[in-house]
């Protein structure tokens, strides 16, 4: 089993010494998805919903949240981003958008945590923003999509 990076020789949890990394560019990309009665969908989309611009209020938290992530993240490095992107994809047959969140950067660690903790908040500004008109809505299939940048190289989910 791998070394876990967090973790001293004696279990402790401790941030991550990346001093001696190189900058290179990095990118992040994490997609999650909300899905919910078609009343809220349409709300959503026809922006009728009671509280306003559902999705462009939910943009702005996402972004926010990515640049706050070192303040909810424990151990996090405080990273300079240099784009955060957050996109909504309304799949109508089935009621559910779908929240893509793109972060990209020059520096010595990842911005994993920023795309993932982007595409939450934005997906739970969703609920907020809707929770009268569906209390039931489910948030579902957060997950890290694709990043690349530094020792570990490029990934992408299968």
């Amino acid at each position: 089993m791998e070394k876990l990076t967090h973790v001293n020789e004696r279990g402790e949890a401790v941030m991550v010494d990346i001093s001696q990394k190189a900058v290179t560019e990095r990118f992040a990309c994490a997609s999650g998805e909300i899905h919910m009665k078609k009343e809220a969908f349409d709300a959503i989309c026809s922006m009728t919903a009671p509280k306003g611009d559902v999705l462009g209020t939910a943009r702005i938290a996402g972004i926010m949240a990515a640049k706050k992530t070192p303040e909810l993240i424990p151990l996090c490095h405080t990273l300079l981003l240099s784009s955060v992107t957050i996109d909504f994809e309304p799949i109508a047959e089935e009621s559910v958008i779908r929240c893509v969140c793109k972060v990209s950067l020059s520096g010595k660690t990842g911005a994993e945590m920023e795309a993932l903790t982007g595409v939450s908040v934005a997906l739970l500004t969703v609920y907020d923003m809707c929770k009268a008109i569906d209390k039931g809505m489910k948030i579902t299939n957060i997950a890290l999509k694709e990043k690349s940048g530094g020792k570990s190289g490029h990934y992408i989910a299968s």
